[in-house]
């Protein structure tokens, strides 16, 4: 029987006393190792399969930690953990108080830059061999391993610019696998694609024009290739370019053919590929469908409306619109500030723009809302999704700072849906014509109502902007929740024992607030509780006391939402639980009055 290579690696330096023969085998073992974990533990798994032969190329040619190895986004570092150390407890990856699924620089000497959002790879490696070079070290090595999707964002290009007039050591590695999460799109595509079937002709290279020593492209895939062209690059000083083809979920035929799907598949049989199906009989929708199906009912009525979405076609829903109205939604690549300033220019035009972006990732275009939308007071709807707790990617993609930064923007409207009715409503509300730009936030994963679609599915009810709803009455203390974490607290009630004794308000409106109605709790509860599924400073609760500071109110009041720190991963139902914002913690709180 041959020996298990890949049980003998326990760091790079062990890689390192491998001959080149044996590393074919190790590249069957990694990748069979990542299937067999991910199988049952879930997690990201084509990106990780389509670089294995790279991944055990870069540590056998390279000194690392040494030499910095950064990579881009970090779906494709699994085998990197694996070969840095954390092969033994990888099957903890995404899980409370397990390894992250991303790279971590509190987690690995081999993590040389934290990331999760995509296209910083450049800068950060830029970074690094500038600082190497004022420290006089000019034989360290500086890798970023970037994606054709990622690449095409912005903040690639201004590295490639910078880096273009420097003599920084700097190994930039296109990953070009035609697909980010969704496939790449774009005009950078095509070039690429040129490129790949050798129709571009070799004097009209972009990449040789910014300055960069270009090679390529080679096959990712074949480890002997990709071994001879980095011994070479490793001489070679200055910027380098080296593009790369391989496939997205190479070695499991399955994952090559469907890459969308196998991008982080869930659960399936590791032998023959088969995803476990679930049954998703009498569940509620998820809340991204309820958008992307509710968005194409309005868009079959009114012709103005028009999606947007940077690169999460199928993670947002938004894919139902591009269907059936190809020329009126758009698929702008990972390109956040592009995406919502190319919403503020069809605003002007007087298109209703539904912009969806994942809380996390408007983050990266908070000028564009604030400078382009907000101050022109444009009438954009950002359709955040993901907001809230997202569970195990963990602290890069929580969307729990959306309410705080929203919320002291002037013009912005900021709602958050109860449920999928809610949601339904003021999409339908936002699309009549609003005075001004109107941010709606939902979370990651199902709603609350199986039957949604019969409640009257394709009538809608226009909702008062700025109004705030009583759920429940009360005598002692006062419940006001923001958006869907409201659930949690009719629940909790439900289970305490003078359940009388609380009222429950639904704000969905973080601004602007329902101000008479606040008025009216305040003058009748010494009491008052807020909670949310965002940070406490500066969000809703935030705003409530706020309001209380102003008019000189004396109730006491209690913020409960996400603590001033960064959450990492773990199930939704665990972070809830760390955050004491979950059925149990409540009830524990409810319970004293």
């Amino acid at each position: 029987m041959t020996e298990n290579l890949l049980q003998q690696i326990n760091n790079p330096t062990d890689l390192r006393q491998l001959d080149e023969a044996q590393l074919p085998q190790l590249a069957q073992e990694l990748r069979d190792f990542i299937i067999d974990i991910v199988a049952t533990k879930e997690g990201h798994l084509g990106a990780s399969l389509g670089v294995v032969e790279l991944t055990i190329a870069l540590h056998y040619v390279f000194n690392t930690p040494e030499d910095l190895l950064i990579w881009d986004v970090g779906h494709q570092a699994y085998g990197h953990k694996i070969l840095t150390g954390r092969r033994e407890n990888f099957h903890t990856n995404r899980q409370l108080n397990g390894i992250s699924g991303f790279p971590k620089r509190s987690e690995s000497i081999y993590d040389a830059f934290g990331v999760g959002h995509s296209s910083t790879s450049i800068s950060a490696a830029l970074g690094m061999a500038i600082a190497s070079n004022l420290k006089g070290n000019f034989e360290k090595q500086h890798i970023a391993v970037i994606g054709d999707a990622s690449i095409a964002s912005g903040m690639a290009f201004e590295g490639l610019n910078h880096a273009g007039v420097t003599d920084a050591n700097l190994l930039v590695i296109l990953n070009d696998n035609a697909i980010g999460i969704d496939p790449s799109v774009g005009a950078l595509k095509n070039y690429l694609t040129a490129v790949k079937e050798g129709k571009n002709p070799k004097q009209n290279n972009m990449i040789k024009s910014l300055n960069f020593d270009y090679s390529g492209p080679i096959d990712g895939n074949d480890i002997v290739t990709v071994l001879q062209e980095l011994k070479r690059l490793k001489n070679i000083k200055g910027p380098k370019f080296l593009h790369i083809i391989t496939t997205k979920g190479k070695g499991l035929q399955q994952a090559e053919d469907n890459q969308v799907q196998y991008h982080a598949p869930g659960k399936f049989d590791a032998i023959t590929g088969k995803i476990h199906s679930k049954s998703e009989e009498n569940l509620p929708s998820k809340y991204q469908d309820v958008f992307g199906l509710t968005l194409l009912d309005l868009a079959t009525i009114n012709e103005k409306i028009i999606g947007i979405t940077p690169a999460m076609p199928s993670g947002s829903s938004l894919k139902f619109m591009m269907d059936a109205f190809p020329k009126r939604a758009f698929d702008v690549g990972i390109a956040e500030q592009h995406a919502v300033t190319l919403a503020a220019g069809m605003a002007t035009q007087g298109m209703v723009v539904f912009c969806n972006i994942y809380s996390t990732f408007l983050q990266r275009a908070y000028d564009q809302v604030i400078h382009d939308v907000a101050l022109q007071n444009l009438p954009v709807i950002f359709c955040l999704d993901r907001a809230g707790l997202v569970g195990e990617d963990g602290a890069t993609h929580h969307g729990v700072f959306d309410l705080a930064y929203l919320r002291c923007i002037p013009n912005m409207i900021v709602y958050s849906p109860l449920n999928e009715i809610a949601l339904r409503n003021i999409l339908y509300t936002a699309q009549l014509g609003l005075n001004h730009p109107i941010a709606i936030r939902y979370p990651r994963g199902r709603g609350q109502i199986a039957d949604w679609k019969s409640r009257g599915f394709g009538t809608y009810k226009k909702i008062e902007i700025g109004e705030a709803n009583c759920l429940k009455k009360g005598t002692k203390v006062a419940v006001l929740s923001n958006g869907t974490i409201g659930n949690n607290v009719s629940l909790a009630i439900a289970k305490v024992q003078h359940p009388d004794a609380i009222a429950h308000y639904d704000f969905a409106f973080v601004k602007p607030l329902d101000e008479k109605l606040l008025h009216a709790i305040f003058n009748s509860f010494e009491s008052i509780i807020t909670i949310e599924d965002g940070v406490i400073k500066g969000g809703f609760g935030t705003a409530i006391v706020e309001f209380s500071a102003q008019n000189t109110y004396i109730s006491k009041i209690i913020n409960l939402g996400i603590p001033d720190e960064f959450i990492d991963h773990g199930t939704a139902e665990e972070l809830q639980r760390y955050c004491k914002i979950d059925i149990e913690s409540l009830v524990t709180i409810f319970s004293s009055y």
